[in-house]
């Protein structure tokens, strides 16, 4: 097994692909608690259900809360598989999902887009007609082409794969979703595995976000209620040069593999894809012969052992491919996947289990899609693993700027999926007379003093529903992430780069509540990067451990939490993963912003620098090998020409 920069282990208890006896898994029977929502948004990871959890809806929206149509929008046709005829009745509900072919849009026979808008509008005009299935770009098109809001009365609008939706006015998607909120009484069921975008635009206005009654179901809860996964690996592997020299040390043959190559525009690609492809097969072996019929390559590994490789690289008989895959029913059937922009999302591969992603992608959401392709449950897995390749910036290439950020985002981007993947904890103050002590760590509750009580029910609704999203813009953030690359003061990225971001996402917040929502930011982000172990001789209190703390977890202050830094193990794994000559490149380029402080960073480091002048009789230096140091050396620099620019006024 590989050793892991990051690693998270399940429980494997078999709990959320248990059915009720509706025949409903465990999130689906969630979602069908909030059946009689308008208007209701579904968190939830890949393969938990999603596509069934709205069948049941929509069957109770049909029958029994007088709606007439339902409309499923999916982001490509192959999705619309999902929602196939499904017998649901001799599992223990009282309807199946069953869909007319002349108004599933997303299958083969449907031609032109214009064929399918006009089909769209036939049944939207018709009385008896119940279900379409079309794609988001068809919904586009045929809402266009209606122009009319009250048409989608008494109309459930379900959006799959909802992070594709945009609150901009250029997103004719979400300006169509908004106008049919506010012009119409339809109901609209929102489904995603990520609701945070790789841009900063919001998906939905903060106002039209509050409409929803929200359903989020962890990844945590998700693969520790699986029956065969027990564990989860994020792992980086750095290269020079040409990626295909370093792929024999990242790939694991023996493994069911998705290998994703660079983007042809991106600095890591080759720029002729289809050689990399050539370069990839060579490396797992000797080319044998492409099946005529299914498009296959068969390669001849060292030790004898044929390996069935899919090519979705290339386009010629691409199409064999994906119907050879589309029909796989076991382990046996395939080996390797080599893609370029597919086999990411909503593609079902279960049996896959080592996901290999060549240079960062600069979208979370996309990184969430990729590892939800090994994150399946199945008998053939008990580990699933995650590898990034990544380039090694050169000080003598012009893009040295680009290589370092693409690590310190990659890196930052799989701490934000380690805390996504780990179990879920909840926080609550502690009461200055220790009453509530015996609570602590029940069920998950870990009591802190000083914390502060959620004040309002939209910062109440933040903190339960919507943190993992908030710590991915606060890890999209330029200033955050040059911070974790550079070690900064864990008080500054605390207590002035988090509410900044905090603020920017959700600027009707008054300054309390942003003050609140960090707390428990930090908090939440602080804890899990720690580990909780038993202390036996203790009376088996538990503990929190840090790389360089010990902290007995019923002690823990939010005085002390601030100045933990929450993304201390980020750091380590930058520090710890790449050669000294890297570091040094990459601290080099991280210093060129060094003087850009806040005011409230200048505050905060103040006494910091006083503290450090007293204990050493000297001030920082800017060539100190300190990284510390040196930054207290440069905001000292600020700090006196601030002054002197104030005693000229």
């Amino acid at each position: 097994m590989v050793e892991n920069a990051m690693m998270v282990n399940y429980h494997h208890t078999g709990k959320s692909t248990q059915n009720n006896e509706l025949g409903m898994r465990e999130m689906q029977a969630k979602v069908y608690e909030k059946r009689n929502s308008q208007y209701l948004l579904v968190k939830a990871p890949p393969a938990s259900g999603k596509s069934r959890a709205l069948m049941f809806v929509a069957l109770d929206k049909l029958i029994n809360q007088g709606l007439k149509k339902v409309i499923i929008a999916v982001p490509e046709r192959s999705i619309g598989r999902s929602f196939k005829d499904t017998e649901l009745k001799k599992y223990g509900f009282y309807a199946d999902w069953k869909i007319d072919p002349e108004f599933d849009l997303t299958a083969n026979e449907f031609g032109s887009n214009e064929s399918k808008v006009n089909s769209f509008i036939d049944f939207l005009n018709s009385r008896d007609s119940k279900i379409l299935i079309c794609t988001h770009a068809t919904f586009r098109y045929a809402y266009d082409k209606v122009q009319d809001d009250n048409i989608f009365d008494n109309t459930l609008i379900a959006i799959d794969e909802f992070h594709h939706v945009s609150a901009e006015n250029s997103s004719v998607l979400g300006n169509a979703l908004k106008n049919i909120i506010h012009n119409s009484d339809a109901h609209i069921i929102a489904m995603t595995g990520s609701y945070f975008r790789g841009d900063s635009a919001p998906i939905l206005t903060e106002k039209d976000e509050r409409l929803f009654d929200k359903v989020s179901y962890s990844y945590y809860d998700q693969l520790d209620g699986y029956k065969y996964l027990k564990s989860f690996g994020i792992d980086y592997k750095f290269y020079t040069g040409k990626y295909t020299d370093a792929l024999e040390e990242a790939m694991d043959t023996d493994k069911k593999m998705i290998i994703h190559i660079p983007n042809v525009n991106s600095t890591e690609s080759t720029k002729d894809k289809y050689e990399e492809v050539g370069l990839i097969e060579d490396k797992i072996g000797k080319y044998i012969d492409k099946d005529p019929e299914t498009g296959i390559d068969y390669i001849k590994r060292k030790d004898g052992k044929v390996l069935k490789v899919a090519d979705l690289v290339n386009e010629d008989g691409r199409e064999k491919v994906q119907e050879y895959l589309r029909n796989i029913s076991s382990a046996d059937d395939l080996d390797i996947i080599i893609a370029l922009g597919m086999a990411k999302e909503g593609f079902d591969w279960p049996w896959a289990e080592y996901a290999l992603t060549i240079g960062y992608r600069g979208s979370l959401t996309e990184i969430v899609q990729i590892i939800g392709r090994v994150t399946r449950d199945s008998e053939n897995k008990t580990h699933a693993q995650f590898v990034n390749l990544i380039s090694k910036p050169d000080v003598d290439d012009d893009d040295v700027e680009i290589a370092v950020n693409s690590i310190i985002k990659a890196i930052t981007a799989s701490l934000l999926m380690e805390q996504v993947l780990a179990p879920e904890l909840k926080f609550k103050p502690k009461s200055s007379d220790g009453e509530d002590k015996s609570e602590t760590n029940s069920d998950n509750v870990i009591r802190v003093k000083g914390l502060k009580e959620a004040s309002t029910k939209r910062v109440q609704d933040i903190i339960e529903n919507d943190l993992s999203d908030l710590k991915a813009a606060i890890l999209q953030d330029t200033s955050v992430q040059k911070a974790i690359a550079a070690n900064v003061d864990p008080q500054v990225i605390n207590q002035s780069l988090i509410p900044k971001v905090i603020f920017e996402q959700n600027p009707d917040l008054s300054s309390e509540e942003v003050e609140e929502i960090r707390q428990y930011v930090v908090t939440d982000s602080v804890v899990r990067q720690g580990q909780i172990i038993s202390d036996e001789k203790e009376n088996n209190n538990m503990l929190l451990k840090f790389a360089d703390k010990l902290v007995n977890v019923n002690d823990l202050d939010i005085n002390l939490i601030d100045r933990i830094n929450p993304f201390q193990k980020a750091y380590e794994i930058i520090s710890h993963n790449i050669d000294g000559h890297t570091l040094r490149i990459l601290q080099r380029t991280i210093d060129a912003t060094k003087l850009n402080f806040t005011d409230k960073e200048l505050i905060i480091l103040y006494p910091k620098i006083k503290e450090f002048i007293v204990q050493n009789k000297r001030l920082p230096e800017k060539t100190s090998n300190d990284e510390l140091e040196v930054r207290y050396a440069y905001a000292l620099a600020s700090l006196k020409n601030m002054k002197a620019r104030r005693d000229k006024k």
